[in-house]
């Protein structure tokens, strides 16, 4: 099979690196990729945001699945242009899409179907958030209804800053505070199949308890000990399930990843949020512990047939992700720097290895940072504790100028 995945970051590093160990993907192709992909993949300068650019490399290069990793080109239709060329695509259409470009629509699919999530206010302007946050109260939770990278949302209990983001944004979502440890759940679906993965927790704030701004995502850990029994047979059934079924009930069937947001309330499970692919960085843990190759699973999501695979296979062990990201992220993150002991943080015997996220190589060869999180260092392990070990042990090892990373990923989950 040839494979061609869409995107640039550490997310599509973790899934290139996926398929090129599947034995069958005999072509895996990257666009735009990175300086790390680019050792697992051949990359092409190709506009990811656009639809015939990325159509045409899928034809020309003979592709047989496109895997569409992030949402913006989801939400710009890139999947439905790559499909209406008889290409399998995995990821959904933009009109789908809307589940994570939306959350006005995602709130409406969610009364449609029946699924727990808080109760919610859609706002366009001062007077109404204002009305909102009064009627929730403190902590306020303010949600920028469009795409925003993972960073649209604040959760504070300073009505000022609520309402100033509110201001910041054409249309916002003001919502009730959910209490209770958060959750993420990915599942793989073809619009009737619903294939749920392994469940993940990733750290939004950017410090060390969880303090300071909110990010795309400091790090990920996966399983979780903590987790209640049953929890993802209870989230299939009462979430993923009837989400699925109300939008091919819409005449707009979902096809790709869908991903929960999940908090594990007092009341019960909540939705916070869905996004319509995988999420980063808890995909780089999900992957790390899946055995089942993954082209097989995404092509039968993309055709149709995932009612015919066999269950999935997992490494019983753990993974941790740890993210290192640039000075000044995520307000304004300073690039160019050079990155040193990248081949010392990989472990000879794979327990240990280095996902690109904002990486470029110069003309001597040299990897330097491009973006705000520069690097997603992961490792795996019989337990959380040893996963753990192995990932700071590898984040020790990397030299980058004004670098920045958590201390604290999984550290009360490995206790």
């Amino acid at each position: 099979m040839k494979v061609l995945v869409i995107g640039g970051g550490a997310r599509e590093h973790a899934l290139c690196r996926s398929l090129s160990q599947d034995p069958a993907v005999t072509e895996l192709h990257c666009a735009p990729g990175n300086a790390g992909i680019a050792q697992v993949a051949t990359v092409h300068p190709v506009d990811q945001l656009d639809g015939a650019q990325v159509t045409a490399l899928a034809v020309r290069l003979g592709a047989e699945l496109v895997v569409v990793g992030p949402e913006a080109p989801l939400v710009a239709g890139v999947a439905d242009a790559v499909r209406a060329a008889g290409v399998p695509v995995f990821g959904p259409s933009a009109e789908a899409a809307l589940l994570e470009g939306s959350k006005a629509f995602a709130k409406d699919v969610m009364a449609g179907a029946g699924v727990p999530t808080a109760r919610s206010y859609v706002c366009t302007t001062a007077a109404e958030a204002a009305e909102a946050l009064d009627a929730f109260g403190p902590p306020y939770v303010v949600k920028d209804d469009g795409l925003a990278a993972g960073k649209g949302v604040v959760v504070t209990s300073d009505r000022a800053e609520a309402l100033a983001h509110a201001g910041a944004c054409e249309r916002v979502v003001i919502e009730e505070y959910l209490d209770g440890p958060e959750v993420s759940l990915f599942a793989i679906t073809d619009g009737t199949t619903v294939l749920p993965l392994q469940p993940a927790q990733d750290f939004k704030r950017a410090l060390d308890g969880d303090q300071g701004p909110n990010t795309g995502g400091m790090g990920a850990y996966s399983p979780l000990p903590w987790a209640p029994e049953g929890l993802v047979e209870d989230v299939l059934a009462t979430v993923l399930q009837p989400t699925v079924d109300e939008l091919r009930r819409r005449g707009t069937p979902f096809s790709g990843l869908l991903y929960a947001g999940l908090a594990l309330t007092s009341r019960g499970t909540r939705v916070i949020e869905f996004n319509a692919r995988f999420g980063d960085p808890e995909t780089q843990v999900v992957l790390a512990r899946l055995r089942t190759p993954l082209a097989g699973v995404l092509h039968a999501s993309a055709t149709g047939t995932l009612d015919q695979l066999e269950p999935l296979r997992w490494d019983e062990g753990a993974a941790v992700t740890v993210v290192i990201a640039a000075e000044g992220y995520p307000a304004a993150p300073r690039t160019g720097d050079p990155i040193e002991g990248l081949a010392e943080a990989e472990a000879a015997d794979g327990t240990a290895y280095v996902l690109h996220a904002g990486t470029k190589a110069d003309d001597d060869g040299r990897v330097l940072s491009a973006g705000g999180r520069v690097l997603s260092v992961t490792a795996t392990g019989t337990d959380l504790v040893e996963a753990r070990e192995r990932a700071y042990r590898s984040v020790g090892l990397i030299s980058l100028a004004g670098g920045q990373h958590r201390g604290d990923i999984a550290l009360k989950a490995a206790q």
